[in-house]
């Protein structure tokens, strides 16, 4: 099942878009042009992620660590939805 979260990535600046959460990914989406390519559509396979770690500034923000160094920071809207759901998925 495919659950939706409203998000802003954190790179170069924030960029709003759309977090899907499904059993073996974790995609964002942007529809917005001047983005890259590479975080227009950002696909995380969830075997491939290494910790998340929660920092709140004013808006709750998740670093993904990735098993490859990378890191991903995403400020995510309903994060007890999120916590539990992904918890669900990866035993976390």
């Amino acid at each position: 099942m495919k659950h939706l979260f409203v998000c802003s990535l954190c790179h170069n600046g924030l960029l709003g878009g759309a977090l899907y959460l499904e059993p073996q990914t974790l995609t964002y989406k942007t529809n917005k042009l001047t983005v890259d390519n590479a975080y227009r559509n950002l696909v995380l396979p969830l075997s491939d992620i290494d910790t998340v770690i929660w920092k709140q500034i004013v808006f709750p923000i998740a670093v993904f660590r990735m098993k490859n160094g990378r890191e991903y920071k995403i400020m995510i809207f309903n994060k007890a939805r999120f916590c539990r759901l992904f918890a669900s998925y990866t035993g976390q």
